[in-house]
Parts: structure tokens; C-alpha cells; sequence
């Protein structure tokens, strides 16, 4: 497809070029067909009595309901769980493929302690005792602040024992992965005066205006939005696409809008002075329900002109001026952000731009719109004690800074950890656990975590896959996979209701595993004192049932508990601010540095081009990477054997002196890798793509080796405004291999 300066820079009609996800070869998602292949690890069923469980998928953060066929006592299929509010019935590839996990050889089957380099199995009950007997240690010696944690996500059971753990113990330095929750979280907070998640209530949107954000990609509940698209379709909504790249979602979009990387929230400001300008913002909503509009809207009349806009963007200004006032005339616009699957927060300035658009049309906490999703409150422990070490333990800075003068308004500042760690001779962490994550794999600069985590005295890894940051540990104590455990999952990717999810056992554990919130449970009572008093559960499962009270019975039942009935509240008490209304301006948004566009880190002299991360449904980028089976579905335009493609415009090619298919070297500030050229006119001059998920130094020989970890040359970005890591991309260079 032949692409001219004006129309790359211009709408474009969806679905010309690349589909949003080919059919999965059937040989591949057959459950008959996989068992019959000559895999050493495949498990063949023996005949025996056939059941289905109904169940829930954790292997990202999606929420999808499931029900998995067994038979006997092996599993054979899984399958998206008809009637669930989140997937009813379909599933995505990464769930489909399951059993692989399940069965496949990347699972660790016992403890593990490292030993002069290498891993030898260890009792359960040797492993707790040397990690009790390291944690005493450093707590009677005043250290209690130097054991740290990192877990996927801060809510459900696990999470919070893990957290409750460190609090009663006496450290503050809990962190969760980070992803667009974290800015999406804050945007709330500061705007609406609102602890809550952003949900989404797509499937009643009729125009949806996306700035980056890959909804057929990953964003979000994957499954979720693919099926909303299909309903706007058949209903005649829009999907609008705002991106550097011509990626599957623009594709299948209504429009794509090709715009310089980084600038996306600048283009949402000069929407935004169409809207106000023209008079065609939601009267009732600003006048009654908001404060400090007009400030924020003569810094917009002033400032984002679309003429000032098309400078920093790169689109034309009277196409700004139609979406404008597309978006504001629709009945139901949605606008929202956090590029492809969501993994890195980004800039706070641009989810405030951003939300500010729901703003002045009205769609905050409506049907179609953007609504604030309470925190989950099942989890009502009693408040545990706190000793003298305790308190003084919690009252030490967080390693991240966190929370501090220098960065008010972050939880979490993972990113922060390895160059603290790594500033010093000794590590200010003594002891890390943790839990569902693959940090040194999934962070921006994973070499340098890496560097971090070889210095930390002890690792401590719930993993119950051999992935990159579980070989650096010096414990591997494996927890029971999905399939084999009880668990509560609380959905927060989106969804526009309450929801919980249950994983159940659908087989007995294979391994010699033990859940992690067991271990949790006995590393305190092993601790002893105060921190065992507040864990008086005598194991997980009795910490669970009684926690979840009346829901586990409907869990149990149906494997999901969602509150059909909830409804966000009306105008007049949806805000809990100062003001109790919406604030487009208020004290803690108007000290953060006006908009800019972040730039990339790198010399543009040393650095010509610029790497973009692109992501796809076929390759998953974190706690678990691709099966055995998902990688063969990978296109040869992305990995032809074990090279990476990237992804370059001709015309830049060219001007290098690069041909299609040749193999190059791909530099960045922190690092080079080989790489294989392909010119793809979808891709904006002077940029270079390439995809999330490969790279892998661990997993089994079918995933670890194939192409190239962007994470290892990326570098974060720290946003002004939060401490948030806000890289889109970095600067870069090819030259011939």
C-alpha cells in the first residue's frame, strides 16, 4: 500500500491494510490435534469419565472467564466460559494454550535453592527456615526496611498477604508492576477526588477515540474489546485511531490518524479548543458539576490552537477541527489512552488531556463512557499490631521515593529500584520477593534490574515457571499453576463493573508446589511475635474462604462474582473533591509542569531514528511468555527463524543504505542486538518498530533465543509531573550487520 505524505498524516480507512487477528490454525487450538503431536512433555489423556470446571485465566490481566474440559484426571481443553460478563465463551490464544503451561516443561516441579550456581531441590520446610532465619536476622538488627517485595498486582488475597507481611514486619517497600493503571489511577484521584479504577463502558460507546491505546492488541480486557468492536460495527459506531503506526487496530478502524510519537495528548488539547471554542461542550455538566474550567479553558484557547497543534503533531489542522467535532456531536464519545497493551504508565498530563475530553462532552460516569470503578472492599482484616520495630520500619522512606515530597503523587516507582540498588557498594535491599512478575525480563532497561537483582543478598522467587527473573533468585518456591489452585483474581483492566474472579483446581497439584499465600502464611508464624499474630489463619485456603464471606458460595457456583447492579453515581455526588465537583484545575494538577511532549532518551546526533515498542495478540510480554504452540503463530514479518524484524518505512531504509530482509544492527543508548529489516509503509519516516515479547534468555528452547527483548534497549523516562516512567521511545540507530 502506497502511502503520500498528506494522506500518512491524514485519515486513512480502516482495515486496507493487515487484519486484527488471523484465524489460529485449527491444528493449533484442537485439542485432539495437540495431543496427538510427538512432544516428549505431552500428556495423553487416558479414556476415563469427561467434566468441565468452571474457572478463571491469570495470564494477563484480562479477566476471562473459563471452563476446562478433563478427562479423567488430565486437562485437555479450555475454552472461553459461556455467560461470563468479560468474554462469554471466546478466548484469546495465550488462553487457549493453557494446558501447555500446565504440562509443558518450563513448569519447576520443587523447591530450588541455588547452590555454587546452579539449582538443587530443597525441602519445603528448609527452604521457610533459612528464609525465617534471614528475615529475623535483619529485623532484630534494625534492617526490617530492607526486605522488599514486587508483585503483578496490589489487589486480591495474595497480593495483600504479601503486603501485610512486609507492613507487620516493618517495611514500606511494597511495589506492583507498573502499567496505565497507575496514571489512570492518579487522573481520577486528582480530577474526580476518587480512589477507584478507570472501567470503560465500551460497548454502549458509538464513537470511540483511541490515542494509542491498542484495543485489538491487548489493551485492557482483550477478549472484552474484541467483541466490542464487532458490536460497533453492527451497530455503526466509529473507532478512531491516533498512533505513529499503522498497527492492526488502526487497520481495523474506522480512521487512522497518523501522529508524531509522543504528541497524542497534545492533539487531545487541540480538540479540546475546537469543543470550547464552537460551543459545543456539554453545558449542564460544565456549568453545574465542574470547577475551574475557566482557567483550564483559556490555557487551552491560548496554547492549543489547532494551527499550534498541527506544529507539534503533524496533522493538519482542519482535521483536528473535524474530529472535534465528531467526538462532541456523537451521543456516546469515549476517549481513552496508555499505548498498546497498556505496560508502561506514561505521561499524567496526557491521561488529564485525555479524560479532560469526557469532561466537556459529558461522559463521565454515563452510558458509553469513562466510569470510576471503586476499589474492591471484600478484604476486611482486622488491623494488625504493630511493635516498636514495626513502626519505626514503616516510617522509613520507600527505596522509590514514593509518596515523598520529591513525587506526592505515585504509589509505586518500580522503575526507580535497580538505580538505587545499583548507585551503591551494598544494596539498600537485603531481601526480595517475588510474586506473579518477571521484572528482569518486562522492565524498560532489563540489564540494568538484572545488574540490581545480582546484588540483592537474597531473592526470593513464587514462580511457577523458570522465566528470567526466577533463574536470578536464590529460592525458586514454586506455586501451584492456575489450573491446580484457589484464588481470587479481582478484575481491573477496564471492566466498567465490579468483578472477581475465582481460579479453582481443576486437577491436583502435579508438582511438589505449595501456594504463595501459604508460604506467606508460614513465613510469618516462622518470624514470629507480632507478625505471626496477624496472620491467624491456619492456611491460605481458610484466609480465603473466610475473607471472601458471602461471595464464595457464587463463586464457587458460577466462578465469577460481578455486581450486576452496579451504577456509577449521579453528578451531584460522584465527586469527592474539595470543591465536590470535577476539577479541570485544582492546587495539586496546577503545581505539575504544563503539557510537553516527553522526549525520548538518547543524542539525536549519536541517534538519528527513533525505536518504537509495538505490541501484538500472537507475542505477550511479561510474567508468562509465549507456549510452545502460540510462537509458531507468530507472522514471518515479525520473526522469520530466530530473527526479529523491525519495522521501518522504505524510504528511511533507503536512506541508509538498508534492503528489505537484510540483516542490520539495531543501536540504542543501552544496548544493541541484531535485527532483520522490513520496510513497512505503515510505519512513520523515521521511526523503527519493534515488537513486545521476544528476546527470552530463560523458558524452554521453543521461546528463549528467538529474536531480540525490547526491554533490554529501552531506557525509562521519568515524567516531571509523578516520577511515572513516561518513554514512548528512544533514540536509535541501524546500520548494515
Amino acid at each position: 500500500m502506497k502511502i503520500d505524505r498528506r494522506s500518512f498524516l491524514s485519515f486513512l480507512i480502516g482495515g486496507a491494510a493487515g487484519t486484527t487477528l488471523s484465524p489460529l490454525p485449527w491444528k493449533l487450538t484442537d485439542d485432539i490435534a495437540i495431543w496427538s503431536q510427538m512432544w516428549p512433555w505431552t500428556p495423553v489423556p487416558e479414556r476415563g469419565d469427561v467434566s468441565y470446571v468452571n474457572s478463571a485465566c491469570t495470564l494477563c490481566p484480562g479477566g476471562c472467564g473459563i471452563s476446562v474440559r478433563t478427562v479423567g484426571e488430565r486437562t485437555v481443553k479450555i475454552e472461553g466460559q459461556p455467560g461470563h460478563p468479560i468474554n462469554d465463551g471466546n478466548l484469546c490464544t495465550l488462553g487457549l494454550a493453557g494446558t501447555q503451561l500446565l504440562y509443558g516443561p518450563r513448569r519447576v516441579k520443587s523447591p530450588l535453592i541455588k547452590m555454587n550456581g546452579r539449582f538443587v531441590e530443597i525441602s519445603w520446610e528448609d527452604a521457610i527456615a533459612e528464609i525465617a532465619a534471614k528475615l529475623k536476622e535483619l529485623r532484630t538488627g534494625g534492617h526490617a526496611h530492607s526486605v522488599a517485595a514486587i508483585a503483578d498486582s496490589d489487589r486480591g488475597t495474595v497480593s495483600q498477604l504479601l503486603n501485610r507481611l512486609l507492613t507487620v514486619y516493618g517495611s514500606p517497600q511494597f511495589f506492583r508492576m507498573p502499567s496505565i493503571h497507575d496514571n489512570y489511577e492518579l487522573t481520577l484521584n486528582l480530577m474526580q477526588g476518587v480512589r477507584a479504577t478507570a472501567g470503560f463502558d465500551v460497548d454502549n460507546s458509538d464513537m470511540v477515540v483511541s490515542f494509542g491505546s491498542g484495543l485489538l492488541e491487548g489493551w485492557g480486557t482483550p477478549v472484552h474489546m474484541f467483541q466490542a468492536h464487532s458490536r460497533w460495527r453492527d451497530a455503526g459506531g466509529r473507532l478512531i485511531q491516533i498512533e505513529p503506526r499503522l498497527s492492526n487496530t488502526a487497520a481495523k478502524a474506522d480512521n487512522w490518524l497518523a501522529v508524531n510519537p509522543g504528541t497524542e495528548g497534545v492533539l487531545a488539547l487541540g480538540m479540546a479548543h475546537v469543543i470550547i471554542k464552537e460551543s459545543l461542550m456539554h453545558a449542564e455538566f460544565i456549568n453545574e458539576n465542574t470547577k475551574g474550567f475557566e482557567t483550564w479553558k483559556q490555557q487551552v484557547l491560548d496554547g492549543y490552537s489547532p494551527a499550534k497543534v498541527a506544529e507539534i503533531t503533524g496533522v493538519e489542522a482542519d482535521i483536528t477541527a473535524k474530529l472535534a467535532r465528531d467526538f462532541a456531536r456523537a451521543k456516546r464519545p469515549l476517549a481513552i489512552c496508555g499505548r498498546g497493551k497498556g505496560l508502561v504508565p506514561g505521561s499524567v498530563q496526557e491521561f488529564i488531556a485525555v479524560h479532560a475530553l469526557n469532561a466537556l462532552v459529558g461522559n463521565i460516569g454515563r452510558e458509553g463512557g469513562i466510569w470510576a470503578i471503586p476499589e474492591s472492599e471484600y478484604i476486611n482484616w482486622p488491623e494488625p499490631e504493630m511493635d516498636d520495630i514495626a513502626a519505626t520500619g514503616m516510617q522509613q522512606k520507600r527505596i522509590d521515593l514514593a509518596g515523598t515530597s520529591k513525587y506526592p503523587h505515585a504509589r509505586y516507582l518500580l522503575h526507580r529500584l535497580s538505580e538505587h540498588v545499583n548507585s551503591g557498594v551494598d544494596s539498600p535491599i537485603q531481601v526480595l520477593f517475588v510474586a506473579d512478575a518477571n521484572p528482569a525480563y518486562s522492565l524498560p532497561n532489563s540489564a540494568a534490574f538484572t545488574e540490581a537483582i545480582k546484588k540483592i543478598p537474597l531473592v526470593v522467587s513464587f514462580s511457577a515457571y523458570m522465566g528470567e527473573t526466577a533463574t536470578l533468585a536464590d529460592f525458586v518456591l514454586p506455586s501451584p499453576s492456575y489450573l491446580e489452585r484457589y484464588e481470587d483474581r479481582p478484575v481491573v483492566a477496564g471492566f466498567n463493573r465490579p468483578l472477581i474472579n475465582l481460579t479453582r483446581p481443576v486437577v491436583e497439584p502435579l508438582f511438589n508446589t505449595m501456594h504463595t499465600g501459604d508460604v506467606v502464611i508460614q513465613l510469618a508464624q516462622a518470624v514470629g511475635g507480632s507478625v505471626a499474630s496477624a496472620f491467624p489463619w491456619a492456611n491460605y485456603q481458610e484466609c480465603l474462604e473466610e475473607t471472601m464471606g458471602d461471595k464464595w458460595d457464587v463463586l464457587l457456583e458460577q466462578g465469577y462474582w460481578v455486581d450486576s447492579e452496579f451504577n456509577p453515581p449521579a453528578w451531584s455526588t460522584a465527586f469527592e473533591t474539595e470543591s465536590s465537583r470535577f476539577e479541570f484545575v485544582n492546587p495539586a494538577i496546577d503545581a505539575m509542569p504544563h503539557f510537553a511532549p516527553v522526549q525520548p532518551a538518547g543524542d539525536e546526533a549519536k541517534f538519528s531514528l527513533v525505536l518504537i515498542p509495538f505490541d501484538t495478540m500472537r507475542l505477550w510480554n511479561g510474567y508468562i511468555g509465549d507456549p510452545q504452540f502460540v510462537i509458531k503463530s507468530v507472522e514471518d514479518t515479525i520473526l522469520k527463524g530466530n530473527d526479529v524484524l523491525v519495522e521501518i518505512n522504505p524510504a528511511t531504509a533507503k536512506a541508509i543504505g538498508l534492503k528489505d530482509n537484510s540483516l542490520a544492527v539495531l543501536s540504542t543508548p543501552t544496548g544493541e542486538a541484531k535485527v532483520r529489516i522490513h520496510y513497512y509503509n505503515g510505519m512513520m519516516p523515521g521511526l523503527v518498530g519493534l515488537p513486545r515479547g521476544l528476546g527470552h534468555t530463560a523458558f524452554e528452547k521453543n521461546l528463549a533465543g528467538k529474536g531480540v527483548n525490547i526491554n533490554a534497549l529501552m531506557a525509562p523516562v521519568e515524567d516531571p509531573a509523578t516520577g511515572f516512567d513516561a518513554a514512548w521511545g528512544i533514540r536509535a540507530k541501524l546500520t548494515r550487520a
